[in-house]
């Protein structure tokens, strides 16, 4: 015992000695990965740490797991994951949530603490995020509301997707893949050095392959529909380049440019139906970072461009984010670590189909964190954010539309977040950890006026269906308790939870929302409402170990049972937020990985109950039955460096019913790579 606690004081005592290294510039992950031989995240507070010893429950996704699961998208490989839901309605449309509650928004996705999810629209577009899976070091999975340490509408949790540094990572890596289902793609990733201070990584690839096939059941008894009662449907294509220098201008100063751009067409699920879109991203960031005498102080600024055409360019959505932050990283004797922070953000979005207005909002925020080493075992995390969200309109409104008048769009949301955390280690092998957790999801900007419709229903009766102005934010609170262990050969965790959502918001788009009735100056309108509370509560267990020197095995099963409280007659399904009904009880995985000379494989099954979900013809709950999918990659390395792999997905069967859309197909690809 003494030993073990001896173990934990040397972790500890290197995690505040080393903090101030680390906070030198950038961070060297790969010396740190290293030095506790583990992935090593320093995301929640500015100091290196394993991610059990994080105060958020996080689970971290290395590079060589990215690289063996054989996975093509970043929501196949998020799905091994513990306590994650990926709903694939096609082949590149996809919505995460982490522990039920999906589709709804709240979950943040970041590159580099780059906000890639589309608060405006409260969804992240995963096709159009401008990384090549060679490029990533590593993926933070953070579960829980987490917005007082990762920031604005953190709320189901965090996906923090991390690149390596060209300071400290040379990467160069090129793949080629072809697979059936007419699959291509291909990506490069190179690192230079500009001179002894200035190192760069560019990055670019593209895929293509045809969508699954348009004909799918309306119900588990019902004849199949055929392809035109969804409309026509295009084949998907993506295109993503991305640039990311690092210059160092001092010994303790860093200036870091990342700019990048991505093309894609896909196919999207709506309420009940199918529809093309067309997107395009561009960004740009730039971040200055300085160790100071007052500690690390760290000045970024970054813009979001996204611009959406649906079929035949019906609809066109321009929308800039617009995003500053100043923050300070110090310590105060040996055992505190503080952290401040400022941000502005500006979100604006032109209205559509109807044109002729623009929804915007400033938000302001203020937020603190400090990490309290009470002795050697005992850690407690504080982090509080306030932020101030100042809605704003402008331009016109349809004719006889309710709510006619800019002014009513002229005003504040103010709410906190909160995450305190206590975590215990009483050996080097066990943890216990404590945590409360207040997040806020903000109405978006779509639901608060950017979608401005008239539907004539009958000669000289018009429906509106318009925005509201006066949403309530929607509150999750979540309760955490967590155990992990670890053995000589194996390492187990437990999680209960119990989260609570309140004012959630209904989605007006599939037929619910608040009706105001006609007068006689204004047209029947609808619009968006807070329509119900839902309460979660599940348990999460994880396991991973080895059974031979060479095998690896890992698996993970959540179990938790939603309740949703509606407001008054609210339809749950009209409102799509019959989370009790289409939430599974039991998901969960299982998976092998085996290494041994030039040969490697992985395999992984992943099981998701039976549940219900909205069926995409008529909108009715419709029967999802269980199922499981099983995606499996071997590769050879060739003497030359060369690797060649086949992979694949869905691979138990041709068609898979995984929702009551578009059937999940089976697909394999051979992909020849190689790094340097």
């Amino acid at each position: 015992m003494k030993t073990r606690l001896l173990s934990a004081a040397a972790i500890a005592a290197f995690t505040l000695g080393a903090t101030h290294a680390a906070w030198a510039q950038t961070v060297d992950y790969g010396s740190l990965e290293a030095l506790f031989d583990e992935p090593v995240t320093t995301s929640a507070t500015g100091s290196p740490q394993r991610s059990i010893d994080a105060p958020a429950d996080m689970q971290i996704i290395s590079a060589d797991d990215i690289r063996r699961s054989g996975e093509i998208t970043l929501p196949g490989i998020l799905q091994r994951a513990a306590g994650i839901d990926v709903i694939d309605f096609s082949v590149g449309d996809s919505t995460v949530n982490i522990r039920g509650h999906n589709p709804s928004p709240g979950l943040l996705v970041l590159i580099n603490g780059r906000q890639v999810y589309q608060d405006t629209f409260g969804t992240t577009t995963w096709p159009t995020l401008p990384v090549q899976l060679s490029e990533i070091r590593q993926i933070e999975v953070v579960k829980g509301p987490n917005a007082a340490l990762f920031g604005f509408n953190a709320v189901s949790g965090v996906i923090n997707i991390i690149t390596y540094d060209p300071k400290y990572d040379a990467i160069n890596a090129a793949s080629v893949q072809v697979g059936d289902a007419a699959q291509r793609r291909a990506s490069l990733v190179t690192t230079l050095k500009l001179g002894p201070a200035v190192s760069v990584r560019l990055s670019g690839g593209g895929s293509a392959e045809h969508e699954w096939r348009a004909i799918f059941p309306t119900s588990q008894s019902s004849p199949v529909v055929p392809a035109p009662a969804i409309g026509g449907l295009h084949d998907p294509t993506r295109g993503q380049a991305n640039l990311d220098l690092v210059a160092q201008l001092t010994s303790k100063s860093d200036l870091r440019f990342e700019s990048s751009w991505s093309n894609i067409q896909g196919n999207v699920a709506a309420p009940y139906s199918y529809s093309t879109v067309k997107m395009l991203t561009t960004s740009v960031r730039g971040i200055m970072t300085s160790d100071t005498r007052y500690g690390l102080i760290q000045a970024s600024a970054y813009q979001n461009r996204l611009d959406i055409k649906g079929d035949a360019g019906s609809v066109f959505w321009e929308n800039t984010v617009d995003v500053a932050n100043v923050q300070d990283t110090f310590k105060a004797g040996t055992g505190n670590i503080f952290r401040i922070s400022g941000d502005y953000r500006h979100n604006h979005l032109n209205t559509q189909p109807v044109a002729g207005g623009e929804i915007s909002y400033n938000v302001w925020s203020a937020s603190g964190m400090w990490n309290r080493r009470v002795t050697s075992q005992l850690a407690l995390t504080a982090a509080i954010r306030v932020d101030d969200l100042q809605l704003h309109r402008s331009g016109t409104f349809p004719a006889r539309i309710p709510l006619a008048s800019n002014s009513y769009w002229d005003h504040d949301i103010v709410q906190p977040s909160v995450n305190v955390t206590g975590l215990w280690r009483p050996t080097a092998e066990d943890s216990f950890r404590l945590s409360y957790a207040r997040g806020v999801q903000t109405p978006t900007l779509l639901e608060m006026g950017a979608l401005q419709e008239a539907v004539e229903l009958a000669p000289g009766v018009t429906l509106n269906v318009t925005g509201n102005p006066n949403l309530r934010p929607t509150i999750v609170v979540n309760y955490e308790a967590a155990y992990d262990r670890q053995f000589k050969q194996a390492k187990l965790g437990l999680r209960l939870f119990v989260q609570n959502w309140s004012d959630i918001i209904g989605d007006f788009s599939g037929g619910g929302g608040l009706v105001l009735p006609p007068t006689a100056t204004t047209n029947l309108a609808v619009i968006p409402a807070n329509v119900s509370n839902s309460e979660e509560t599940g348990v999460e267990l994880t396991a991973s170990g080895r059974l031979l020197a060479n095998l690896k095995w890992r698996a993970d099963y959540t179990y938790s049972t939603v309740r949703d409280s509606l407001f008054g007659a609210a339809d749950p399904v009209a409102n799509l937020v019959a989370f009790q009904a289409i939430t599974p009880k039991y998901r969960g995985n299982v998976g092998l990985g085996w290494a041994r000379g030039p040969w490697e494989a992985d395999a992984n099954l992943h099981y998701v109950g039976a549940h219900k979900f909205y069926n995409v013809v008529n909108g009715a709950l419709a029967p999802v039955d269980a199922y499981g999918s099983l995606s499996a990659r071997i590769g050879y390395r060739l003497e030359s460096g060369v690797v060649l792999a086949l992979s694949g997905q869905n691979l138990l069967a041709e068609r898979q019913a995984q929702t009551t859309g578009l059937k999940a197909e089976r697909r394999w690809q051979f992909t020849m790579s190689r790094a340097w």
